[in-house]
């Protein structure tokens, strides 16, 4: 999270999100604590096991957010179909770049010209 660089249209570039999406096992107190500190939203849904925190403490959840999140995730899952991205196979950085944007562009043709539609 200390790496981050979020371009700006004015100004540098940010050095933190405003708000990290998480799944239930980023919700430790620790995590949030940091991302309070830190002053980034948590939009980390609480586990069953801290019935407590959610007692004490309602903590506000943004489900649309959320479920944002999980067209991210698809996107990396259809990149680790193709192998060559999946196990990293070229180790220059412009190597791989090159086999991700190829990856990307079979996905897009696989989802334009499909049958199935």
């Amino acid at each position: 999270m200390d790496r981050v660089a979020i371009p700006q249209p004015l100004g540098p570039p940010r050095l933190r999100p405003e708000r990290l999406a998480g799944d239930k096992g980023y919700s430790s107190a620790r995590i949030r604590r940091w991302l309070k500190a830190h002053k980034i939203e948590p939009i980390i849904p609480i586990k069953d096991d801290q019935v407590d925190l959610r007692r004490k403490n309602p903590l506000p959840f943004d489900k649309n957010s959320y479920r944002r999140r999980s067209t991210i995730e698809q996107c990396v899952g259809w990149l680790k179909e193709a192998r060559r991205v999946g196990t990293r196979f070229e180790k220059l950085a412009i190597n791989f770049l090159a086999m991700l944007k190829l990856a990307m562009i079979d996905r897009y043709l696989r989802v334009e010209f499909s049958d199935t539609a």
